[in-house]
């Protein structure tokens, strides 16, 4: 049995194909972790999705944000954005059995030694707690008040993190899942308190003053953990600077911009894994 982790497909699904034909892939013997936007940008949305959701079990996808907005437009009618290639996936006619299948993905996953999360996680959360807010936040996703969550669901308040009491005093409505969703599908910088910027989406050896990559914060809670994301395809450019922990794995290489997919082969019993790259034929440009 072999174990995998792929940074962000963004409906590239000729890359998917490739790469899995490539690591010989087999549902009835190996599992796959989708480390979120699965959808979005790229060429075959639907494919995709279709894809992963007849794998069953042996494809285990995260929620990233791109996945979100195809939900909150799917489901509520929020806009659409002008690079968006939506349209094959809210036009299908098993369009409502894969929302539902995705609207049940989750937003973070512990498991073979990794944590797994689409973009990031707060310096002041542990694994255990991250788990606790990204189920609780599920729960938001799949329960009785998801349509009204996800009219809600666009903004970047709150973008700190604060005590319980503190929360209900200023935080109303949705405004804890809002913040947590925020965090695991959307943070590349914070400061060292947390305060989670979304405006900066270059590398990080651009960050503005007082702002760096959430995982090289010195004080994060989970700095001994192994943490692998995706979202931040600029990280991996030889050109970004940016510094690395070694307990950090970021899978995102822009395949959709005309990078690659990328695979990552791990074992809970070693700390090494094996990189397999997938070149995009199916890359989009970006304006």
């Amino acid at each position: 049995m072999a174990l995998y982790m792929i940074g962000d497909i963004q409906g590239c699904d000729i890359a998917l194909e490739n790469l899995l034909n490539t690591l010989d892939f087999s549902p009835s013997r190996d599992t796959l972790y989708a480390l979120g936007d699965l959808v979005n940008r790229g060429p075959d949305s639907l494919a995709t999705l279709r894809r992963l959701h007849a794998m069953g079990s042996s494809a285990v996808c995260l929620l990233g944000n791109h996945d979100l907005h195809l939900l909150a437009v799917a489901l509520t009618g929020a806009p659409t954005k002008r690079q968006d290639t939506l349209d094959d996936t809210l036009q299908a006619p098993d369009r409502s059995a894969l929302l539902h299948w995705l609207r049940h993905c989750p937003l973070a996953v512990h498991a073979h030694g990794w944590l797994m999360v689409h973009a990031g996680v707060l310096p002041q959360w542990t694994v255990e707690q991250t788990m606790t807010l990204a189920q609780e936040a599920e729960t938001v996703l799949r329960g009785e008040t998801h349509l009204a969550f996800f009219a809600d669901m666009y903004g970047n308040h709150p973008q700190q993190w604060l005590s319980a009491e503190d929360q209900a005093r200023h935080w109303q409505g949705f405004d804890r899942t809002r913040m947590v969703i925020n965090a695991l599908t959307r943070l590349r910088l914070c400061d060292a308190d947390g305060r989670m910027d979304f405006v900066h989406k270059g590398d990080a050896q651009t960050a503005p003053p007082g702002l760096m990559p959430w995982y090289a914060i010195p004080t994060r809670q989970t700095r001994t953990e192994r943490i692998a994301f995706g979202h931040w395809s600029t990280l991996n450019k030889p050109s970004s600077g940016a510094f690395k922990p070694p307990m950090v794995l970021p899978l995102d290489n822009g395949c959709v911009w005309g990078g690659c997919l990328t695979a990552a082969e791990i074992t809970s019993h070693r700390p090494d894994v094996i990189l397999t790259h997938q070149p995009c034929a199916q890359a989009q440009q970006p304006d």
